[in-house]
């Protein structure tokens, strides 16, 4: 089992940028893919990057936020960050952390953190 916490989340101007961490604890990071997800009032959850397990993994874009975000990740310090810039007033939304972890038996199991609010607007 892993707890995922995030923090960063403000209000910002279009235009700005924002760092979102989310801390893990409870098992070992660096085993996890990670990912960040958002969902908008009355919208679905939605994929919006993700970093693969281990150190230097792949990453993942939606392609509303390509060339705008960047996940990365930092083992010894058991976080994944997401670096929102050109922050557009369509990401407002609350952002979750995901920890995914891929057994030895052919399964996958997911685990969220409680979410933080991204708000961009004038």
């Amino acid at each position: 089992q892993v707890q995922l916490v995030e923090s960063g989340g403000d209000l910002v101007q279009p235009g700005g940028s924002l760092r979102l961490s989310c801390a893990a604890s409870g098992s070992i990071f660096s085993m996890y893919a990670m990912g960040w997800y958002r969902q908008a009032p009355g919208k679905e959850r939605d994929l919006v990057a993700t970093i693969s397990s281990g150190s230097g993994g792949s990453t993942n874009y939606a392609d509303s936020v390509k060339g705008r975000f960047t996940i990365s990740r930092d083992n010894a310090k058991n976080t994944v960050y997401l670096q929102m810039n050109n922050l557009k007033p369509e990401d407002t939304a609350v952002y979750y952390c995901n920890a995914r972890l891929a057994t030895a038996w052919g399964t996958t199991r997911d685990y969220w953190g409680q979410g933080t609010q991204v708000t961009v607007s004038s």
